[in-house]
């Protein structure tokens, strides 16, 4: 490997950079989905009250069931589940699925245009 690669590979595990691309989603489409099919379970600010469910304020990155203030199923705090793009894209395409007991009474985002540009929005929210 020459010595290009090799400060191009330490650069970006010293960044965190991924080799898995970031979803290709529309942010500002994505606060539109965000209103119609999250908001009324889910703030998205940091100080966003607990609601139904847990805020999303800063979800990209967390631990699942690791919210402050919000009472999560034992099925999400034992989920192990760190929620990257990647995994937020499966678990919103079937909460159930993939969290076997979650209390997330939602059948699933399956737009997956839609899907892209929600978890952009969540992506942005820092």
């Amino acid at each position: 490997m020459d010595r290009f690669l090799k400060t191009l590979l330490i650069v970006g595990l010293a960044t965190g950079l991924s080799a898995t691309p970031a979803i290709a989603g529309n942010a500002a489409n994505g606060s539109k989905v965000f209103t119609n099919q999250c908001a009324a379970c889910h703030g998205n600010r940091a100080n966003s009250p607990q609601a139904v469910g847990p805020r999303l304020f800063g979800i990209v990155g967390r631990h699942a069931g690791t919210s402050s203030g919000f009472t999560y199923s034992p099925a999400m705090k034992g989920a192990g589940l760190t929620w990257s793009q990647d995994e937020l894209k499966i678990y919103l395409a079937n909460p159930g699925k993939v969290v076997h007991g979650t209390k997330m009474p939602y059948a699933g985002l399956h737009n997956a245009g839609q899907l892209d540009d929600l978890i952009a929005y969540l992506a942005s929210l820092r």
